[in-house]
């Protein structure tokens, strides 16, 4: 029961942040606003430890993998990803993304020889099939003469760093060290080498004052941060980082369930299929054994 609770909570949040990230693009540079998120969630973080009690030093010889840590799993891909967003449609977006289904299966073999059954991967090409369906109508626009080749490849390489972002947080969680700290300390080193970077490019360090970027950054921050990357952790150390990051398939459904809502979104056949297809995909992997999904 705690992993579903662990994997809804996951799926509600990042599947509701689709609506938010639109709003923290154009006026701030994406590095900066990356910077701002994290250093935020960082210190979102330390309150909620230091009111909870909650253990924050770590040994310093695990500080090199923290740092790993944030500089893969909440900087370098978010940088990646944006510029990516630039060229493509949030569908497209979504369907690459998803490839951190297969991606993390592989590293998961290659570096910590984990097997991966038969039943993750039928899981995985159903998934991804559900998701292709759901945004079909954007992929068959998709024109190879256009950027959006150049925008697939940057969209692909973040999704590639997340992976290697969620095994460096499969080394920590190994060692037993408490997620709260480890997440605070990767998200301040994160914020720092984000600074950094937007520096070295030139980047403005300005900040909007309307009322649509502070909401969206509050969200981002607290909830898209602060406790989303908490449960993700959390679950990825009870049921692995493949597994974990099936979750992924099932974002752009939350996003498009809001759009229904808010903005009028029309389901069509093919959608409704796709839909189904993803929680076929979904009930496949939470299914698993205990004994399978605990080791």
């Amino acid at each position: 029961m705690q992993n579903i609770l662990l994997y809804a909570a996951v799926v509600l949040i990042w599947g509701s942040t689709w609506a938010a990230i639109p709003y923290q693009l154009g006026v701030v540079a994406e590095e900066v606003s990356v910077a701002y998120r994290f250093g935020l969630a960082a210190i979102v973080l330390y309150l909620f430890a230091l009111a909870s009690r909650r253990r924050l030093h770590l040994p310093a010889s695990v500080y090199p993998f923290v740092f790993l840590q944030g500089t893969l799993l909440f900087c370098i891909n978010y940088f990646f990803v944006y510029y990516g967003t630039a060229y493509l449609t949030s569908g497209i977006v979504a369907v690459l993304f998803s490839s951190i289904l297969v991606m993390n299966a592989i590293f998961e073999r290659l570096f910590f020889g984990r097997r991966i059954d038969m039943r993750f991967w039928l899981a995985a090409v159903i998934g991804i099939t559900g998701i292709a369906m759901i945004f079909w109508p954007e992929i068959a626009d998709v024109s190879l003469t256009d950027k959006s080749v150049y925008g697939g490849m940057l969209v692909l390489f973040g999704t590639l760093i997340a992976s290697l972002g969620n095994m460096t947080a499969v080394v920590n969680t190994n060692r037993g060290l408490p997620v709260v700290a480890v997440n605070a300390h990767a998200m301040a080193f994160a914020a720092m080498l984000a600074f950094l970077i937007a520096a070295a490019l030139g980047r403005e360090f300005n900040f909007s004052t309307r009322a649509d970027y502070i909401v969206s950054l509050a969200y981002l921050t607290i909830f898209g941060s602060a406790v989303a990357f908490g449960c993700y952790l959390a679950l990825l150390r009870r049921i692995g980082a493949s597994r974990a990051s099936y979750s992924t398939v099932l974002y752009p459904i939350v996003a498009l369930l809001i759009s229904t809502y808010l903005e009028g979104y029309r389901w069509t056949t093919l959608a409704i299929i796709g839909m189904s297809l993803t929680l076929i995909g979904n009930w496949l992997i939470l299914s698993q054994r205990k004994k399978e999904i605990t080791t």
